[in-house]
């Protein structure tokens, strides 16, 4: 019965252009279903891979009837796995909003991004892989260097895959010079941070994260808009 209403209520309704009156004119690309399932698939992808990050995080075995600092100790001992797994939430979030926020841009499909944006989402799964590796053996160049590595292969592929998101064949045509613009210069920032980290990598391992402190500066000095947009009304 629920379902049957539930039918009747979207079959009743009138068409989305027909109830927002000034805002059909900004309603005009639809997003088609390709696009959609792509990105479906895509939001599963990163969501697994950011969750799969804490299983590395393992509970210490600490006796019991000790005190209370053998517990502040054995949380101690897991520091390098606890930066491992905030640092990686941190990167994988910022590549999934970068993600998000190109393909909310798009409103047509391509089949050239296919390729693409699975080379980029097995990169992103990778990642509690090597997460786990640099965060047991923390301090060590070899892991760093992978990791950091990796991460800058992961930023070139996001580069590629929402400058096609944004290009010509898929971008809305609400989509402005300036959010193409934007959406690369955050990704160049990114592939400049991870530059950054795999350099510092080469020379202090563990301080390699601290890196990531430039993406803000190299974000500033990339996303600056070529126009300057009117002010909006309060």
């Amino acid at each position: 019965m629920i379902g049957q209403a539930y039918i009747h209520l979207l079959a009743t309704q009138e068409p989305v252009g027909e109830q927002s009156g000034d805002r059909g004119d900004a309603m005009t690309d639809h997003v088609d279903q390709p696009l959609e399932r792509l990105t479906f698939f895509s939001d599963a992808v990163f969501a697994i891979a950011i969750t799969l990050l804490v299983i590395e995080v393992h509970v210490p075995e600490v006796p019991r009837g000790v005190g209370d600092m053998a517990y502040w100790r054995a949380l101690w001992h897991l520091l390098p796995n606890l930066i491992g797994f905030f640092v990686s939430f941190g990167v994988i979030g910022a590549f999934w909003a970068g993600h998000h926020r190109a393909m909310s841009l798009a409103s047509r499909f391509s089949q050239r991004i296919v390729g693409w944006n699975l080379m980029l989402l097995g990169a992103i799964a990778f990642m509690p892989f090597l997460t786990a590796f640099m965060s047991e053996y923390a301090g060590a160049r070899v892991p760093a260097s992978l990791y950091w590595g990796w991460m800058l292969v992961t930023a070139l592929l996001n580069l590629r895959v929402n400058t096609l998101a944004t290009g010509p064949a898929m971008r809305a045509s609400t989509t402005t010079a300036d959010d193409v613009r934007f959406i690369r210069g955050r990704g160049i920032a990114t592939i400049c941070a991870s530059i950054t980290a795999l350099a510092l990598a080469q020379l202090a391992p563990f301080f390699a994260p601290l890196a990531m402190l430039t993406l803000p500066l190299w974000r500033r000095l990339l996303c600056r808009p070529a126009t300057t947009a009117a002010p909006e009304a309060a």
